[in-house]
């Protein structure tokens, strides 16, 4: 019987110097990092007008560009904003009081702890959105509504349910009880660290097969890739002007980048030994290229960190161990404050 021809659907490429002499094959997927790695291994640096790699500015700021003199109790814990004197939320713990900006990044906390949270609600109190008030977060009912433009969630405490109807006639939204609202809070999670989210701030992450969840920030849902060991497209926004950015893996590396100038910011933050580790999920981002990161960080003059590639961002998390990506972001473990 004669053989029939086979034709191989996988991606061939030859690597050839200036006189024609080839330097290396390879047969399948290599991603354009690769490829430039390649190049440079055989003594051809191309990157001089590349993305994602030396060609890149360093941008880097390790103090802050103004000191940051509001009082300590006036910021939350969570996401460094300001405190709201009508939501705040305080959490009693052995170190003394936890002061959050509202509930939503009380519930963030709430999903970054690995104690036993068994009856954690009674160590909990929050302000009477009509009195300002705290009270303990058994104790009220909660007005849990939307933005009608941004479609992100808000939300008021209130100690007396007469209160909180009167406030629903004129904002709108739902009265909830604490279990309620937890339920909804939790209800959307980070793929990479499990953080609670709300989608309208978090990245899309489509996996490998259709699933699709989000990452809490543009670090988080680019290690979607590492968490799961599959391809992903993340689609994140500007964390200054809000244009989208894609990023599409294959094989653990970036395959395509769009737009291809887009960068990302390592947020850092020194810690008390000294070393500089992550700042959080808050003080991460994607940019479709370096000139918005140089306006954000005008906009932005308490961050500190440094500029990398996105192809950095993935390499990065793709070196975490299982037991190390099962503590990211996670209270105590992680990036302890």
């Amino acid at each position: 019987m004669r053989a029939k021809n086979m034709v191989s659907s996988l991606s061939r490429r030859r690597f050839y110097d200036p006189d024609g002499k080839e330097l290396f094959r390879h047969e399948g997927f290599f991603s354009r990092e690769d490829i430039l790695g390649k190049w440079k291994e055989l003594g051809y640096d191309f990157t001089a007008n590349v993305n994602g790699s030396a060609s890149l500015p360093q941008i880097e700021r390790w103090e802050p560009a103004r000191t940051d003199d509001r009082p300590r109790d006036q910021v939350c814990y969570m996401c460094d904003g300001d405190i709201d004197s009508k939501t705040v939320v305080i959490v009693k713990s052995d170190k003394g009081d936890v002061r959050m900006c509202g509930p939503h990044c009380y519930f963030i906390m709430y999903s970054c702890l690995t104690e036993d949270k068994t009856d954690f609600e009674k160590k909990v109190s929050v302000t009477d959105w009509t009195t300002a008030n705290l009270v303990s977060a058994t104790e009220a009912v909660f007005l849990y509504g939307q933005d009608e433009t941004t479609g992100k969630p808000w939300t008021k405490a209130f100690v007396d349910r007469a209160d909180a109807t009167k406030d629903q006639t004129a904002s709108g939204g739902n009265i909830l009880a604490l279990k309620a609202l937890q339920q909804k809070e939790l209800s959307h999670r980070c793929g990479f660290c499990d953080r609670a989210c709300y989608p309208q701030d978090a990245a899309e992450v489509i996996v490998d097969g259709g699933l699709r969840t989000w990452g809490c920030c543009s670090h988080c849902a680019i290690g979607v890739a590492a968490r799961t060991g599959k391809d992903i497209e993340v689609r994140e926004r500007d964390r200054l002007t809000g244009d989208p950015v894609t990023v599409k893996t294959l094989n653990g590396s970036i395959a395509s980048l769009d737009p291809v100038a887009a960068v990302a910011w390592f947020g850092m933050r020194k810690k008390p030994d000294g070393s500089w580790g992550s700042a959080g999920c808050f003080h991460q981002g994607f940019f479709t290229g370096v000139e918005n990161l140089k306006e954000w960080l005008k906009e932005n003059p308490h961050e500190t960190g440094k500029l990398i590639s996105i192809h950095q961002a993935l390499s990065d998390k793709m070196k975490l161990s299982p037991q190390q990506i099962s503590k990211a972001c996670k209270i105590g473990e992680c990036s302890p404050k």
